[in-house]
């Protein structure tokens, strides 16, 4: 199952394949995976082909595309489909009636992007003269949206009776409009290849009030201060791309991007729009979306081959350093935690001062030293997890903070009971003078609760609780052991492992686990915050070891 038990949208994309991956399925795939959507294809056709160009075609038979479009439909419920190259007009036939008996019922087409690839980005012919009407006659009337460029535009046009010649905004607008009447509920004409202003812009916009200009990528009112160190794009050539749906025209603008990696954009744009629709979106604000991720995924392309490079798919991906529960690594952040310190964890959990006292042998003024600290730096303790409720901003994690408060009064009590043992009263336990370690480790956890985030606080929390927890689990278990070292009966301090290995102790560590895994799946760290994170960590092991270390110095 995934994360949170949310089961990604499944998105088909029915194309042809780009051995060099920068268009094609293989563009189509990697969008549906940076925006969190499961990708399928149907390969209408495989090609030769690189960043130069198309070499060769070959084309599957219409028999076998149906065959992988009914597998497909037959067994998985499709979220969206988008089309590219089909090729031919016996492929474009043998989808539309696949998807026409397939979704027979009225409504039951998931949302549908038509992207008519007729042409490569160097000028490869990708769709048959005679499959231009086939994808007019038959694919636009199923289409939520059609995805035409400039020049396939004016072809779909032509093949209706409408020579056009786009060159201007208002040729785009007018040119949706009609390319509307095909019979889509909504046209998108990319502007990747028509130079205009910000002007052209402004005058339309001004001239026509049903318009709405989306411009994201631009700077807007009250950004001066960007305005002054960026560069003026008020003269420089813009991309805009024009929706026209049934009652409104939206305009997206963007700033043309000199770059040679424009290969597989139009690929790129469709796939992103067919996912957001997939996951319920307007097409409005998936194509704001879709836009918007092509255009960062032109400026940030890396380069590839020798001709028209692919853009960066990845962009937008943030690598997980941490991977999310799973039924067999319910906690994966405390495994790292764990292992990032390792040798400072095993010194800590298996100090000689928790040996000595497994075998009864700790020398009493050893342990009523350490008791009598822990007393005074469970107040710091208490303190730091005020802070944390303080830092909390939703009723359940205060109520684990608070839990944590009380559990730490409760630990307090059992203090005051082990040294009534010894004859220590509470009184004494107040005057006792703190040690340099525990006024350490005291002001490091204040310290990490003042420096405004929550996350580290709850990492110098952590060792601390689970360490204890470790500690009295690692002794209960080797106490089980044949011919064990530690030794239970009799020994003076048998309730100090009971009560850490006991069901009240390990149930507040079961709480402090949920904590740690809870946060690194809402707030996912990068690399600068984990290793703020493992070192926060890793120096409060040394402060816990360094706690026995001085109760082992009085000998």
């Amino acid at each position: 199952m995934a994360e949170n038990n949310i089961i990604p949208p499944a998105i088909l994309t029915i194309a042809g394949s780009d051995s060099s991956g920068g268009a094609g399925i293989q563009a189509d795939l990697k969008s549906f995976t940076a925006f969190g959507c499961y990708g399928m294809s149907v390969i209408t056709a495989l090609t030769a082909q690189n960043t130069t160009g198309v070499q060769g075609v070959h084309p599957s038979p219409p028999e076998f595309v149906e065959q992988q479009l009914r597998s497909i439909l037959d067994d998985i419920p499709v979220h969206a489909i988008k089309t590219g190259m089909l090729f031919d007009a016996e492929n474009t036939r043998a989808i539309a009636r696949t998807l026409k008996a397939h979704y027979s019922e009225a409504g039951s087409m998931p949302p549908l992007v038509v992207d008519p690839v007729c042409v490569s980005t160097s000028g490869h012919t990708l769709l048959a003269p005679e499959a231009v009407q086939v994808v007019i006659d038959e694919l636009c009337p199923l289409a939520t949206l059609i995805t035409p460029n400039k020049a396939e535009a004016e072809l779909l046009l032509s093949q209706k009776g409408t020579t056009v010649h786009i060159t201007s905004l208002e040729d785009m607008i007018s040119s949706a409009e009609g390319l509307l009447a095909l019979g889509s509920k909504a046209v998108l004409l990319k502007g990747g290849h028509v130079e205009l202003t910000l002007s052209d812009v402004e005058k339309l916009a001004a001239a026509r009030r049903d318009v709405t200009v989306v411009r994201e990528e631009l700077l807007l009112d009250n950004m001066e201060i960007l305005q002054i160190h960026e560069k003026d794009l008020s003269t420089r050539p813009l991309v805009v791309d024009v929706l026209r749906e049934a009652n409104q025209t939206t305009l997206f603008v963007s700033p043309r991007i000199d770059s040679s990696s424009t290969h597989g954009t139009g690929c790129t744009l469709s796939a992103v729009i067919a996912s957001l629709l997939g996951k319920g979106n307007t097409v409005v604000e998936a194509t704001r979306q879709a836009t918007s991720f092509t255009h960062v995924g032109i400026e940030t392309a890396f380069p590839v081959g020798h001709g028209h490079g692919p853009l960066n798919h990845l962009h937008a991906l943030t690598q997980r350093i941490i991977p999310p529960p799973t039924a067999s690594n319910p906690h994966p952040m405390t495994r790292i935690l764990i292992q990032s310190a390792a040798k400072t964890w095993k010194a800590y959990v298996e100090h000689d001062f928790v040996k000595q006292l497994a075998r009864g042998t700790l020398p009493k003024e050893c342990f009523l030293h350490f008791i009598k600290q822990d007393y005074l730096y469970l107040k710091y303790y208490a303190r730091a997890y005020g802070l944390l409720v303080a830092k909390s901003s939703t009723y359940s994690s205060i109520q684990s903070a608070t839990q944590t408060i009380i559990n730490v009064i409760n630990e307090v009590s059992t203090h005051k009971a082990f040294c009534a043992q010894w004859g220590i009263s509470e009184a004494d336990l107040i005057s006792t003078p703190e040690s340099p370690s525990t006024t350490a480790y005291g002001a490091y956890l204040i310290d990490m609760g003042l420096q405004g985030d929550s996350a580290k606080l709850i990492m110098a929390l952590a060792a601390c609780l689970l360490g204890y927890g470790e500690v009295g689990l690692w002794l209960k278990k080797e106490a089980t052991k044949p011919s064990s070292w530690v030794k239970l009966e009799g020994n003076a301090y048998l309730r100090w492992i009971e009560d850490y290995s006991g069901e009240q102790y390990q149930n507040a560590v079961k709480l402090g686990l949920e904590t740690i895994e809870a946060l690194a799946v809402a707030d996912p760290p990068s690399a600068l915050r984990f290793k703020e994170w493992c070192d926060v960590w890793e120096k409060c092991t040394q402060l816990e070891k360094g706690f026995w270390d001085a109760s082992m110095q009085l000998l």
